[in-house]
């Protein structure tokens, strides 16, 4: 997958620097700033003159291409509205268009005049940070199962011309975005490979991979012999349909002090789900490999956070399996017991993913972790509740809910919380069992969590439903999130 390099420079550089494209910022009544006049007059004017006769102007997130002359070959504008209303959601419309234009373009390089965004420092360090990681995120490229690969995105090099800040400031805000969009592009990968290619051992030497890239992170994986050793009858029964060996990967990164309580994060890693003997309908069914969303973005949480050096402990548990029909399978009305000694009625084999992460969030308790975050694509009825526009996030700790919700905030990645209490948490209850794996047909995102909750009650928990935002479609596929939001969250902790 292409990664294109980022750079900052002098205000003054972006007139006379050679370059395919100088993309300019437009916003509503505003002059030209100085450096993008200087722009209009190297290329030609032509700038000027496509805002004279309205072919260019300040509509949010507009794109206009135009020829230009000299050392620059073309220029782009961007509308970026009226300057009272760029706020962070304005400034996603932005970055967004721009790089996707400019990943979709001819392009191998581009210069971005910076100055008319924002006098705040900060504030365009912010925007300089969602620009590197979109430009990152679109030059992303699938080939990995094609014989024949398409050709992708051509574009190798951004810079960013400004003065509001030092170029060495400029550099860092876009090399740590870009970072960020290319932890999000191994969730992407990982999550878009078919299933006969992402097994539960192939993420154990995607987990191993990362291991040995960087120091700071140390991985060891649980096959199924240990794992029935320590009781994790629930997770195991999972997969106990499919030729796939099941797997527990750990991957540790020890970026602050020894002693410090990690943040752990948990995924989901159902690499395919038939439904089990509860089978899903045949339409649709080959999505089901993007069932390990929540274990893909823990993949590329933890990639960033060792690029980016964070001084934090956070630990990243996959919980991996493939849920199939057999002989072997799990069937309704079996009753299974957990690591925690809590034993499940399966209703059923459907439901597996609350059945994979409850053993695994009893496995973290060993860390004593300062907190626990569970990612899953757990249950289509997130998206009646949500759409794919916010990840739904559910908490035992109000603390670590505004955390998150701050995080997804701040990073444009949005969560949302919705409740769990006792009186959804009854629907659970059985008569066979501790609990059944099902509540009895209502709010089904909120008794997942509610399952899920009465595993983690020894720790700060919060578990983010992902199944409307980890992927759109099959023709658009995995989005990378919520790894913004859960990097956002950690960076913050780390500070």
């Amino acid at each position: 997958m292409s990664k294109p390099t980022v750079h900052g420079a002098s205000a003054a550089s972006a007139a006379t620097a050679k370059s395919d494209i100088v993309v300019v910022p437009l916003f509503t009544n505003e002059d030209l700033s100085t450096s993008a006049s200087e722009v209009n007059v190297a290329a030609g004017d032509v700038l000027q003159r496509a805002i004279n006769i309205g072919d260019a102007d300040a509509k949010l997130g507009k794109i206009t291409t135009m020829v230009g002359s000299g050392n620059i070959a073309r220029i782009m504008s961007v509308g970026c509205g009226d300057r009272a209303s760029f706020n962070l959601e304005a400034q996603l419309s932005v970055t967004g268009a721009v790089s996707r234009a400019l990943a979709s373009s001819k392009a191998k390089n581009a210069i971005v005049v910076g100055d008319p965004i924002a006098d705040d420092k900060d504030a365009l360090a912010q925007f300089l940070e969602f620009l590197g990681r979109d430009m990152a995120m679109a030059c992303y490229h699938y080939t990995a199962t094609l014989g024949t690969p398409k050709p992708g995105p051509t574009f190798s090099k951004l810079t960013v011309a400004v003065d509001g800040i030092s170029t060495a400031k400029a550099k860092q805000s876009l090399s740590v975005g870009a970072t960020i969009g290319n932890g999000a592009n191994l969730t992407r990968e990982l999550v878009n490979l078919p299933g006969n290619v992402c097994t539960p051992s192939y993420l154990a030497k995607e987990g191993r991979a990362l291991g040995r890239k960087y120091d700071k992170v140390s991985v060891s994986v649980l096959d199924e012999k240990k794992m029935a050793s320590m009781g994790m009858g629930s997770l195991l029964s999972v997969g106990n349909g499919s030729d796939e060996p099941s797997k527990l990967i750990v991957m540790k990164y020890e970026g602050g002090p020894a002693k410090q309580a990690p943040y752990c994060l948990v995924g989901k890693g159902i690499t395919f789900d038939t439904g089990g003997i509860s089978l899903k309908p045949a339409k649709g069914m080959e999505s089901m490999k993007f069932d390990m969303g929540g274990a893909g973005s823990v993949f590329g949480v933890m990639q960033t956070v060792a690029e980016l050096g964070l001084k934090i402990n956070v630990i990243g548990v996959v919980a991996a399996a493939e849920n199939m029909p057999s002989g072997c399978a799990t069937k309704p009305g079996d009753v299974v017991t957990s690591m925690s000694g809590k034993t499940i009625e399966i209703l059923n084999t459907d439901a597996e993913g609350r059945l994979v992460l409850c053993d695994a969030l009893t496995y973290v308790e060993r860390f004593k972790p300062e907190e626990v975050v569970d990612i899953a694509t757990l249950t289509g009825a997130i998206i009646v509740s949500l759409g794919h526009e916010a990840s739904g996030l559910f908490a035992n700790d109000d603390g670590l809910a505004e955390s998150l919700t701050a995080a997804g905030l701040a990073s444009g990645d949005e969560a949302w919380r919705l409740p769990i209490n006792k009186r959804y948490d009854r629907q659970l209850n059985s008569k066979y069992a501790d609990m059944q794996n099902i509540g009895t047909g209502t709010a089904g995102s909120i008794t997942a969590a509610c399952f899920l909750a009465r595993f983690a009650e020894k720790y700060k928990w919060a578990h983010l439903d992902v199944a409307g935002t980890a992927f759109q479609s099959m023709q658009k596929g995995a989005t990378g999130r919520p790894v913004p939001l859960l990097v956002e969250y950690l960076r913050q902790k780390a500070s």
